[in-house]
């Protein structure tokens, strides 16, 4: 029996798995605390928190829908943090479907069984920060794990790294973060996100958003450490 706890299934998705069509599983759970955060039902356990949706329920709805789809998203949440993570992805890929993770990329070891497997198709880390400025999201983490994370998400078949920005990151905190995952070798893809307020994490939040001229002139700082860098979300 596959254990894993999923709260939400969108089964249409256009955007979530680029160039694919896709549907979009939500785990339950993180390790993260990041203010911004856009799903906080699925931080932690709350009165908007979505019933747990079975295995069977989740199998059933994709028996249905794939014929019309590419591939499935699993994100969260934190999806490494499931017991039966790699059971689930070999039984979605028993489907013949593409599987894109989402992962903030605090379970180096769980990327890398999954890379062993060969089971995963694409793989979207979130870079929270430079190094140095993770336990602000994360106090407890240890930041090796991160770097062992970029590593291992490098050497997946087709991968992006993605930042969500406000003015809580400078134009140097950002040319940080492209420099640290493309230490050693070139990243493929490296995406500015713009935040997004409204469901935040906490409450009421109040950062200021750069301009789209500005996020340009940010992408345009980093041209030469990335092979390509794409604004989101505007």
């Amino acid at each position: 029996m596959i254990i894993i706890d999923i709260r939400g299934i969108q089964k249409i998705t256009l955007i979530d798995y680029p160039g694919k069509v896709a549907s979009t599983i939500f785990t339950m759970s993180c390790d993260f605390r990041c203010e911004y955060c856009h799903n906080p039902e699925l931080v932690e356990k709350n009165e908007h928190t979505p019933e747990k949706i079975s295995v069977d329920a989740i199998f059933k709805i994709l028996e249905q829908r794939k014929k019309f789809i590419d591939g499935v998203v699993i994100t969260g949440g934190e999806p490494c943090l499931q017991k039966d993570l790699a059971a689930f992805i070999e039984r979605i890929k028993s489907l013949g479907l593409l599987v894109k993770l989402d992962t903030n990329g605090s379970h180096p070891e769980v990327l890398e069984e999954l890379l062993s497997k060969g089971i995963v198709d694409y793989v979207a880390m979130d870079i929270k920060a430079p190094l140095d400025k993770y336990n602000e999201y994360a106090p407890d983490i240890d930041v090796k794990k991160i770097q062992q994370s970029i590593e291992l998400v490098k050497k997946f078949p087709d991968y992006e790294f993605r930042t969500t920005i406000s003015r809580h990151l400078s134009p140097e905190d950002v040319v940080r973060i492209a420099e640290t995952i493309s230490k050693a070798e070139t990243a493929k893809k490296y995406f500015l996100q713009q935040m997004r307020f409204g469901k935040n994490l906490k409450k009421d939040l109040k950062l200021n958003l750069y301009t789209k001229h500005e996020l340009e002139e940010i992408c345009a700082k980093i041209k030469n450490l990335v092979y390509a860098c794409g604004i989101r979300n505007l």
